[in-house]
């Protein structure tokens, strides 16, 4: 890591931020009784947890669901139970979002709807102990939840700009707070020194909030807007992968005292359909509180150098 960055990062710190963050993880999520009839929710990971109920509650408010799943049993079912629930149209893109030809060819579909985008949401995730490389050769955590969603807002930042109209939403998280000093632009991939599953985790998610920045700027005055919300501490299959100990403590210690999904959905229907929402753009919300982010979630140098290594690494040049 930079030591430069380091020091001007621990300049710009505040304890107040992090009091913040502990008052915020408290709130319940602002709720909308709006409808979205008629509009186009994509959601990737909506198989299971924060995605799944998502998918529900958007579904539930009128809204038509294209899911991107990896699993086409899972997705089939998933489009089955919500249109015979709520009689909306569910369809999926089956793609693994690990993969990069996968992630473009999800991206391609979704550049030729017949149809505009009102909600995006990247919500795919996963959490590892272990490094583990992608078949691409890149480190997983990384590709899933940043670079994926970057290729995807990259290759539709044109048609999204056209249709006026779409609010990009992540499923961040305060995780990204793990990577204290920020990403290491020369070892995205933690090719040097050791690996931690909570250090990947939040570079993957301080990478993710940097390029929202950039995204912001590429849409303003478009009425496209792209936001970033914490989930909340939530049950999840998330961390599934992992050896047999964590899964236990995650089923038995980390899931007793989280919350349903369901909570986690009910904020992103707030962030996606209320009102209150319009114009609102390049923000970070714990549920639906708006907060400061950290100091190396903010660096814009370093959100411009992270832009122009990602085309190179997705292969978008």
């Amino acid at each position: 890591m930079n030591k430069s960055k380091i020091r001007q990062y621990w300049a710009q710190y505040r304890w107040s931020n992090v009091w913040e963050m502990l008052k915020n993880n408290r709130l319940s999520p602002k709720t909308c009784n709006e409808d979205c009839k008629g509009k186009l929710v994509v959601i990737s990971g909506a198989t299971s947890g924060i995605g799944y109920h998502a998918a529900r509650r958007f579904a539930a408010g009128g809204a038509d669901i294209l899911a991107i799943n990896r699993n086409r049993d899972k997705s089939d079912a998933l489009c089955h139970e919500i249109h015979q629930e709520f009689g909306v149209a569910c369809d999926a893109i089956i793609a693994d979002l690990s993969v990069l030809n996968e992630i473009r060819n999800a991206a391609d579909r979704l550049l030729h709807l017949d149809r505009p985008i009102d909600v995006l949401i990247h919500n795919a995730g996963v959490y590892l102990k272990k490094k583990t490389l992608t078949p691409d050769g890149l480190e997983t955590t990384f590709v899933v939840h940043y670079l994926s969603s970057f290729i995807m807002n990259y290759m539709l930042l044109e048609r999204l700009r056209c249709e006026q109209r779409a609010r990009i939403l992540y499923v961040s998280s305060e995780g990204y707070r793990f990577a204290v000093w920020g990403i290491d632009l020369e070892n995205l991939q933690f090719e040097h020194g050791g690996y931690s599953g909570l250090r990947a985790y939040g570079s993957a998610k301080t990478a993710q909030l940097l390029a929202m920045h950039s995204f912001a700027q590429l849409l303003e005055g478009s009425g496209v807007t792209i936001n970033a919300m914490h989930p909340g501490m939530v049950a999840t299959n998330t961390g599934r992968e992992n050896h047999a100990f964590y899964r236990w403590y995650k089923k038995n210690i980390l899931d007793r005292y989280s919350q349903s999904p369901a909570v986690s959905a009910e904020a992103l229907y707030y962030l996606g359909v209320s009102p209150d929402l319009h114009g609102i753009t390049d923000a970070f919300f714990n549920l639906t509180t708006r907060e400061e982010l950290t100091p190396p979630a903010l660096d814009m140098e370093m959100a411009q150098e992270l832009w122009h290594k990602s085309i190179v690494i997705a292969e978008l040049g």
